[in-house]
């Protein structure tokens, strides 16, 4: 059974994620699969829209293969960089797409899951919903668009989340935007079922399904993090919960502090910039550049043997503080490659 179905059912596109035993992680391969599917109903007037969800399984889709990343990245890197290019394209090739697209955020959506579902017109979250960018506890940043999504949140929001990888419920996830929709996990294959039948209908489908969130717990949270989390200076951010004795600002202390002081520094900048950005290719030209570089630096290795392969979790950064990480490593992780190496998008 192949780890990602495409297929036709009425006038839908279907895009089902089919890896239940890795909750979905994405490979090269899978995102093949899905460009290829994407590119044909792109032109086939039999496809009105397109939905996105996953078999049977916990997750609506756990990240990227990040086993693999790691290995390519303690040697030449190649097979990571070939799979960070392909998974951009196909999240550019969705957040350009001219048909409406419906993913089902169902359970586990983060990393490669949020670059699949971000891009979509319609994002339906569940009370299963779990988000979360986590990236920076193994020394990655923010990818698949996170320096665009993320850095248009409300506040500091973007920041908060990008650094710590604190995970949002679907309640959070409606409240901040990330998602659309907020609707029962029992009423989804229904919902899927409808715009089976009318995908002229989506709109109101999903507004009838919908039901009222229960109360964001962020939404408490927001005026601190907005001070907090105001700079774009790791030491500014540490400095401030540092002054701050409540029991919120000393809990996200210690979580900052277990994350790798380059991979909060390359995300600051990450999102610095990609709010600045008009095109979301130029986002994902420039998280190619810093994917190609973190790959084969030392903290990615280290967070993977420390979070996912020894499971101790006490990994060795190197450099092991803020201070320890220069304007310079950073200028260089966000360096231009050569004209042939530097990503593209796909040609429509």
């Amino acid at each position: 059974m192949s780890d990602v179905l495409t297929f036709i059912d009425g006038k839908v596109g279907r895009i089902r994620l089919n890896r239940p035993k890795a909750i979905h992680a994405l490979t090269k391969d899978m995102c093949s699969a899905m460009i290829a599917a994407l590119m044909e109903w792109r032109d086939d007037p039999g496809v009105e829209t397109v939905i996105i969800d996953h078999a049977e399984g916990r997750g609506f889709c756990a990240g990227g293969d990040v086993r693999m990343l790691a290995e390519s990245g303690s040697s030449d890197g190649a097979d990571a960089r070939a799979f960070f290019h392909e998974e951009y394209r196909l999240n550019h090739l969705l957040f350009t797409y001219a048909k409406p697209v419906v993913a089902f955020m169902d359970g586990i959506t983060m990393g490669g899951g949020v670059g699949i579902s971000q891009p979509a017109k319609y994002r339906v979250a569940t009370e299963n919903t779990r988000f979360a960018m986590p990236e920076t506890a193994i020394g990655l940043f923010p990818d698949v668009g996170g320096g665009w999504y993320l850095s248009r949140l409300p506040g500091r929001v973007g920041q908060f989340l990008a650094l710590t990888g604190a995970r949002m419920d679907g309640a959070e996830c409606h409240y901040l935007g990330l998602a659309t929709h907020y609707i029962p996990a029992e009423k989804l294959e229904d919902v899927k079922a409808q715009i089976v039948v009318k995908p002229d209908r989506i709109e109101g489908i999903l507004g009838t399904a919908g039901a009222t969130a229960p109360d964001a717990k962020i939404a408490g949270n927001l005026i601190a993090i907005n001070r907090h989390f105001a700079s774009d200076r790791l030491e500014d951010i540490l400095a401030s919960l540092e002054g701050d004795e409540s029991e919120w600002a000393q809990t996200e202390l210690v979580t900052l502090r277990s994350k790798s002081p380059q991979a909060c520094k390359v995300s600051l900048r990450q999102l610095a910039e990609g709010a600045r950005m008009t095109d979301f290719a130029d986002e994902m030209r420039m998280e190619y550049r810093i994917a190609t570089h973190v790959v084969q630096r030392p903290d990615f290795a280290e967070g993977v043997r420390a979070v996912l392969i020894d499971k101790d979790n006490q990994p060795k950064w190197n450099p092991d503080t803020p201070e320890g990480v220069s304007d310079h490593m950073i200028d260089t992780i966000f360096s231009p490659l050569s004209e042939a190496e530097e990503w593209t998008p796909l040609k429509l």
